[in-house]
């Protein structure tokens, strides 16, 4: 009898452990912030500074957000599952290290939503510049539009951040 008790005991004890871990973990890293769409939530992770401190002084702050930009916009369970893929994606890479370099590197469907409401936000003066692309296609260049914004509009909201070191004297966010 003593053993099943002492099995008993032990075995409470690793699952109140286990409790008690998840509720640390989910208290230090904020967890429940991640459930906002407020930018400074993305400066839970120190890695972002750069990004929020580009975005901050850029002309988008005062129109969007990173969630806007990053995330579908609809519907919410899809932006949830983004954002858990891409927090998780980030979060093992910087743990582990296995970011080439010193940059952060964008996905591929990433890429593709931020591309996606890049045109759903400035909606008319891509459709008209795609109507007037048309004009001057060819045979040969007839294939599918497939430019990202970002190629012309390098700097467009994060300046010209190259590197986690783009802002090397940032060691925090001041609030505007």
């Amino acid at each position: 009898m003593e053993t099943k008790s002492m099995m008993k005991y032990v075995a409470t004890l690793s699952v109140l452990a286990a409790v008690g871990m998840f509720a640390y973990v989910g208290y230090a890293s904020k967890m429940f912030s991640y459930m906002s769409e407020d930018p400074k939530v993305c400066i839970n992770c120190h890695t972002m500074n750069t990004e929020y401190a580009t975005w901050q002084h850029s002309s988008h702050r005062e129109w969007t957000t990173c969630v806007e930009c990053h995330l579908p916009q609809e519907p919410f369970v899809s932006k949830i599952l983004a954002k858990s893929r891409d927090g998780f994606k980030h979060s093992y890479a910087m743990t582990f290290r296995t970011y080439k370099g010193k940059n952060i590197r964008i996905s591929e469907s990433a890429r593709k939503r931020i591309q996606d409401n890049c045109i759903y936000c400035h909606d008319e003066i891509v459709s008209q510049m795609i109507e007037n692309s048309k004009l001057y296609m060819t045979a040969a260049s007839s294939e599918k539009f497939d430019r990202k914004c970002w190629s012309c509009h390098r700097t467009v909201p994060h300046g010209t951040t190259r590197s986690l070191t783009t802002t090397p004297d940032n060691l925090g966010i001041k609030e505007i």
